[in-house]
């Protein structure tokens, strides 16, 4: 079910695309971590940069301007103008930050409840349904249950998924040789910290 914030906010007439969801603070000062969903992290966030935040899971609305941006491991943090403490950066937790489209015509602004569902296809046959859309730092994985019961991860790149089609419920799939048979006999090996 379409949780709040879930509707792309549009300033001007131009729908925005989610480029990252606020999760918890890091440090006494205010700053947060940040779930990315966009490829150009390094763009996005630059100084001064203001992100249009709705309320997800929790968070806030409102336009939020990036004081600062750095990499903890394989962490973003941002500092947000005005948070400078960590109760007002916990008062953000789950706001969903959206922006203008780059010029190039950005589109990562997929929500797993767009994709849940659809008829996987190769080569124009249909292999399986997705089923599930896991975000990660760097790379997203689209969740495809391919017919006969195995589940297998896709990486959710232009190369491999060049082409969704919500209209006629399609996804159309280009794998490189052996990706959807990598998982085929993972089915009946335990899960890890499952006993043998």
């Amino acid at each position: 079910m379409p949780q709040p914030g879930d509707q792309s906010p549009s300033v001007d007439g131009v729908e925005q695309v989610r480029v990252a969801r606020i999760g918890k603070p890091h440090g006494i000062r205010g700053e947060v971590t940040v779930q990315v969903y966009t490829d150009e992290p390094a763009e996005r966030f630059v100084p001064g940069a203001v992100l249009t935040g709705r309320r997800g899971s929790g968070g806030r609305d409102g336009e939020l301007t990036v004081v600062r941006a750095r990499w903890n491991k394989d962490i973003l943090l941002l500092a947000i103008e005005g948070i400078t403490t960590r109760n007002q950066a916990e008062e953000l937790r789950g706001t969903e930050l959206f922006a203008a489209p780059d010029e190039a015509g950005e589109d990562d602004a997929w929500y797993e409840e767009d994709l849940v569902g659809l008829a996987v296809l190769v080569d124009g046959r249909r292999i399986g349904t997705v089923t599930g859309l896991h975000t990660g730092e760097f790379q997203d994985l689209l969740e495809i249950e391919v017919d006969g019961g195995a589940e297998v991860l896709v990486p959710f790149v232009d190369e491999i998924v060049p082409e969704i089609d919500p209209e006629s419920g399609t996804v159309t799939l280009t794998p490189p040789p052996g990706l959807l048979t990598l998982h085929e006999d993972a089915g009946a090996a335990p899960e890890p910290g499952e006993p043998a």
